[in-house]
């Protein structure tokens, strides 16, 4: 390993507690060098505006920076066990290039600034991705909802038949859910949009750095102000960014649930694109959902990784060491959940229900929940007309599906989806493919 940013002349190197210190930084740091040396270049903007770099100086670093993401980006540089972290391999390339010039990068900034705004850069970077991913995700469902406005299915309540209702009703709801999901991602994104590039340590220094210069640089929509907070909303902003995400997974996860249950035998009501389904080794005859089981599972990362946040933001205000363990978690979180909505759309469109066997499964008992309303809307006292419905069953069976759901028409029931008002609140987040209800 290179010699350690911190060390001083007097200090005693220990190999084994070096490595664990280290822990897994230097493989984490992989996802987050190329948002370091962005920061590392507004860093030197910053400086020399208050005359701590000269021009050449300043074009200098930015030249070698650049060139820095270059070879990361050709693999002619790469992280290794030669470094601690992210942060002192982009100082060792400035030294190695530009001699004492390289030493002066850090002027003004500690460790803890530097992972704190990378790490928010990469926060900024992810939510958007989901926002976007989510976005598709709605309008595929909305477009699958019109498709299926008409097709009879079976609605449940504890896993038993109910009530008709239809495919457009289910689609429909995951739409709106994802559209509500938007909410919290951008609530997110609008907290962790804050620059703590310049507090240093957690104390600021003695230099009047000019904080909104790099704020504006880097795209942050404010300064974080107060240095001591900047330090202890590490892992505060990260675990926002996770509970949100957390709920788009956790309407993946109720998605797939049906997914797994109706491509099944017994139900037989839906039909995935062959690339989304393997085979046993073993067994000749299988067909597996096994990508809908995974993106199924990806909802217990993301909220495992939450609860590893939680238990180690325990600590006092300040910066704290432990506080290094937060980033294994946070990427490990993000990565599962970005590249799981990143097959959602594709998977919804996939999804294929089979009306004649939906409609199969919609028998006379199921009409029940209709007559009562009916008789009830013709002055018979609702606990009257369910008793008379539930003592005569048998005058249920020859209603049609497809006359049920088109019947229901509360405002959202299968026969008033109002998918234009659906499609409507999100075309306020963004262009929606669905035009008309």
């Amino acid at each position: 390993m290179t010699q350690p940013l911190w060390q001083k002349s007097s200090t005693t190197i220990n190999q084994t507690m070096m490595d664990f210190m280290a822990g897994e930084d230097i493989v984490l740091d992989q996802q987050l060098i190329g948002y370091d040396i962005i920061a590392s270049k507004a860093h030197v903007l910053g400086l020399l505006s208050i005359d701590l770099l000269t021009q050449q100086e300043s074009e200098q670093l930015i030249t070698q920076l650049s060139a820095l993401e270059e070879a990361i980006a050709n693999s002619e540089f790469s992280l290794d066990n030669r470094f601690e972290d992210c942060h002192s391999a982009i100082e060792f390339w400035l030294v190695e290039k530009l001699g004492d010039l390289g030493k002066k990068i850090h002027t003004g900034r500690s460790r803890n600034d530097q992972v704190l705004v990378a790490t928010r850069l990469h926060l900024k970077s992810s939510l958007q991705s989901m926002i976007d991913l989510t976005k598709q995700s709605a309008n595929a469902c909305l477009k699958k909802a019109e498709q299926g406005k008409l097709t009879p299915m079976p609605g449940y309540t504890h896993l038993q038949r109910a009530v008709p209702s239809s495919v457009g009703m289910w689609f429909a709801g995951f739409a709106e859910s994802m559209i509500d999901n938007l909410l919290s991602l951008e609530a997110a994104l609008k907290l962790v949009d804050a620059n703590p590039l310049g507090t240093a340590a957690g104390y600021g220094v003695n230099l009047p750095l000019d904080r909104q210069l790099t704020t504006e640089e880097l795209a942050f929509s404010r300064m974080q102000i107060n240095p001591i907070y900047c330090q202890n909303s590490r892992g505060k902003f990260e675990l926002a960014a996770l509970n949100a995400l957390s709920l788009c997974l956790l309407d993946v996860r109720r998605y797939c649930w049906d997914i797994s249950l109706f491509t099944t035998q017994e139900f037989a009501m839906v039909k995935l694109p062959n690339e989304m389904m393997t085979g046993s080794s073993i067994m000749p005859n299988k067909n597996n959902p096994d990508l809908v089981e995974l993106m199924r599972g990806s909802y217990a990362v993301v909220q495992s990784a939450s609860i590893e946040l939680q238990s180690i933001l325990s600590l006092p205000s300040g910066y704290q060491r432990d506080l290094q363990l937060t980033k294994g978690p946070m990427l490990r979180a993000i990565k599962k959940a970005i590249d799981t909505m990143s097959l959602f759309p594709a998977l919804i469109e996939g999804t294929d229900f089979l009306s004649e066997s939906c409609e199969e499964k919609i028998d006379g008992p199921m009409f029940a929940t209709d007559k009562a309303i009916e008789l009830s809307a013709n002055n018979v006292p609702f606990r009257a007309a369910y008793q008379q419905v539930a003592d005569n069953p048998q005058a249920l069976a020859e209603r049609l599906p497809l006359e049920s759901i088109q019947q229901r028409v509360s405002p959202g029931g299968c026969g008033n989806l109002m998918l234009k008002a659906i499609a409507d609140r999100l075309s306020k987040k963004g262009p929606n493919l669905l035009d008309s209800d």
